[in-house]
C-alpha cells in the first residue's frame, strides 16, 4: 500500500505467532527483556517501510523541522541530519498519535481507507514482530551494518531513510537511524504468559520506544532491546512510523 503523494509506503504484517524478548543467554540483554513471552497476533495489519519522513511531517501537519526545534529552545542538533528524505524527530507521543489522527482524516476524506482500519502508532509486540520478520537472534540479519545506522558507521548523524537494506519483510531501518515510538506504556518486564493482541499496561510513566538511534552501539539496536521514554520528550534520536492496524 502506497500513499503517493507524500510517498509513503506500507509494508503488510500477515497475522502470526512469535516469541517476544531475549533469551538470557543475549549479549547486551537487559532484566526488561524477560522472561521470553509467546504473542499471538490475531490480526494482520501494515506497518511504515521506513520512519516517518520530515518531508511527509511537512505535507501532513504542516510544520516544518525547524519549528520543531524552536519548541526545544536550542539550536538544531543535527546540522547535517536535517532534510525531507530524513526521519523526522524532536517530536513527543501526543504529536506522533496527532499525525496519525490527521493521516487517519486524510486519507479517509480521500476514500483511501480500509473499512475498520485507522493509522497509529504500532504496539510494542507489533513492532517486535515486524523487527524479527521471522527470525529469532538479536538481530534481522547477521550483518547489522547492511541494516542499520548506529554508532560505528553513522557519523555522529542521522541518514535519510531506506538508505541501508530493508529486513526479510521489506522494512527498512528497523535496528537504526532513530528510535521510534510504540503506542503501548512500558512495563518494566515482560508477562511470561501466552498473550494475544497485547498492548501494554494501562498506565505508566514512560511510554515504549523500540529500535536504536544513530549513536548508538549495537547491543542498544537489538531487536528485543526496549526502553521508556517520557510522552513529553523530545530527542534528536526520537522519531516514529505509522502503523495501520484494525481500530479495537
Amino acid at each position: 500500500m502506497t500513499i503517493a503523494d507524500l510517498a509513503l509506503e506500507l509494508v503488510p504484517i500477515l497475522a502470526g505467532k512469535f516469541t517476544m524478548g531475549s533469551p538470557d543467554s543475549e549479549a547486551g540483554r537487559k532484566f526488561d527483556e524477560g522472561p521470553r513471552t509467546e504473542v499471538t497476533l490475531s490480526k494482520s495489519f501494515w506497518l511504515g517501510k521506513t520512519e516517518v519522513t520530515q518531508g511527509q511531517w511537512l505535507a501532513v501537519m504542516g510544520s516544518s523541522i525547524a519549528d520543531q526545534h524552536a519548541k526545544t529552545g536550542s539550536e538544531n542538533p543535527l546540522a547535517d541530519g536535517d532534510g525531507p528524505q530524513y526521519p523526522m524527530y524532536d517530536v513527543t507521543y501526543e504529536e506522533s498519535l496527532a499525525f496519525c489522527q490527521a493521516l487517519t482524516e486524510r486519507e479517509k476524506a480521500a476514500g483511501r481507507l480500509p473499512a475498520g482500519y485507522s493509522y497509529t502508532l504500532p504496539t510494542e509486540a507489533q513492532w517486535e514482530y515486524a523487527c524479527r520478520a521471522g527470525t529469532s537472534g538479536p538481530f534481522a540479519a547477521a550483518d547489522l551494518d547492511t541494516l542499520a545506522w548506529y554508532m560505528d558507521n553513522a557519523e555522529e548523524s542521522s541518514h535519510p531513510v531506506a538508505t541501508k537494506k530493508a529486513n526479510a519483510w521489506g522494512l527498512h531501518d528497523m535496528h537504526g537511524n532513530v528510535m521510534e515510538r510504540c503506542l503501548d506504556w512500558y512495563s518494566a518486564k515482560l508477562s511470561g504468559s501466552p498473550l494475544s493482541d497485547p498492548s501494554g499496561p494501562t498506565s505508566g510513566i514512560g511510554r515504549v520506544a523500540r529500535g536504536g538511534a544513530w549513536d548508538w552501539a549495537a547491543a542498544n539496536l537489538r531487536s528485543a532491546s526496549r526502553r521508556a521514554i517520557g510522552p513529553g520528550t523530545r530527542s534528536s534520536r526520537l522519531g516514529f512510523r505509522v502503523a495501520l492496524s484494525p481500530v479495537p
